[in-house]
């Protein structure tokens, strides 16, 4: 029996910097952002911290989850940080 795909809709940090992001694997993208390769925001800011994650079974859910999460507050992304980890500690060490 195949596996079932799940997809993860993320925050990663630095200084409270944030980027949010979806992947079909959490394990390799959080290493494409603490080895910088992509060239991106996440490399330009030095962002390597995980600090929240959520899982999904279904692509359009983590696609539309991500989406929700972007048009946030601030302060209402930071509550939903910290509802996980109020000192904004990197989840990857877990």
């Amino acid at each position: 029996m195949r596996k079932r795909r799940t997809y993860d809709v993320y925050i990663m940090s630095l200084s409270r910097t944030l980027y949010t992001g979806v992947t079909n694997n959490l394990e390799r993208r959080i290493a494409e952002h603490k080895e910088r390769r992509l060239g991106s925001f996440t490399a330009r800011y030095n962002i390597d911290r995980l600090v929240y994650f959520e899982e999904f079974n279904d692509i359009n859910q983590a696609i539309s989850r991500e989406s929700e999460i972007k048009q946030m507050a601030r302060r209402t992304k930071i509550a939903l940080i910290e509802s996980t980890t109020e000192e904004w500690r990197d989840l990857t060490a877990e």
